[in-house]
């Protein structure tokens, strides 16, 4: 779940006991060689461009243009060693979220972790396969990847590749037709290493720049609030979706998506925002 500020290069933390989420252009290289190309246009999304010496991009927000446009993400970050919980009846999904988030149209982009796709994969699958949707990627085990990243166990820096490559296996085990080529780090934690380990993989990395506060919230009011006073045009909402560990948001979400309407916002996609910002270079 999301924490306060962490350097300039990690914004945010979620737990290390922590979970996740429910049922339901062109890119300059290539999708990681383990996520699955069913067709040319669904291989191809839009991606940014290398950073610096070949480091793994990383994206923040959209334009802040007169189109209104926000995306909110949802992440479902079920750690490896969880399954104990989940076994004994933890919840780590939530589907009426999920449910929620169609019935009032909000294209929205779900980053997953393997770990949760191999625990409901017919979620998974639904979330996955419907066009309102899209996944991207959280790693496989929500192990950070730095040190030092809000208590949660860390990946060395010959697996970090591994842990992107074996998540998009997961969800093409799954079922999940395209996930997308689009990674967020866990805990919001990443340094110049962790860009490095990932440059090959072809993503491009996502944070955001409006943290809603969901993460152990029990009052729903209170999220939506911070929220729509941090919105602005190209924002990226990240919020999460478990039952467990984020009771309040599909209730905040029933405030937040029309107020924002009401302003004017429109819904997108990550995938949508990274193609303006990439059309604007």
């Amino acid at each position: 779940m999301i924490a306060p500020v962490r350097r300039t290069t990690a914004v945010c933390a979620l737990a290390a006991a922590l979970a996740a989420c429910g049922t339901t252009q062109t890119a300059h290289h290539a999708p990681p060689s383990a996520h699955p190309a069913p067709s040319a246009a669904a291989s191809r999304p839009p991606t940014l461009a290398p950073g610096p010496a070949g480091l793994t991009p990383v994206f923040k927000n959209g334009p802040r243009t007169p189109d209104k446009t926000v995306a909110l993400t949802f992440d479902a970050d079920m750690t490896a060693d969880e399954g104990p919980r989940a076994a004994a009846g933890e919840r780590f999904d939530n589907p009426q979220l999920i449910a929620t988030l169609r019935t009032l149209k909000v294209p929205s982009t779900v980053f997953m972790t393997g770990r949760w796709a191999e625990e409901y994969p017919v979620q998974a699958r639904s979330i996955g396969r419907d066009p309102l949707f899209e996944i991207a990627n959280h790693s496989y085990s929500h192990y950070a990847f730095t040190a030092d990243c809000y208590g949660l166990p860390t990946v060395s820096d010959d697996r970090m590749r591994a842990e992107v490559e074996r998540a998009y296996d997961a969800f093409r085990k799954a079922g999940v037709p395209h996930a997308m080529p689009y990674f967020r780090f866990p805990g919001g934690c990443y340094d110049q290493q962790a860009l490095r380990a990932l440059s090959a993989t072809g993503v491009t990395a996502v944070q955001w720049d409006v943290v809603s506060g969901d993460a152990f919230a029990t009052d729903a009011d209170a999220v939506a609030r911070q929220v729509l006073e941090g919105v602005k045009p190209g924002s990226v909402v990240v919020m999460h979706c478990t039952r467990s560990a984020a009771p309040v948001t599909e209730q905040a979400v029933r405030t937040i998506v029309p107020e924002l309407r009401k302003k004017g916002f429109r819904f997108v996609k990550v995938s949508q925002l990274i193609g303006a910002a990439d059309g604007r270079r």
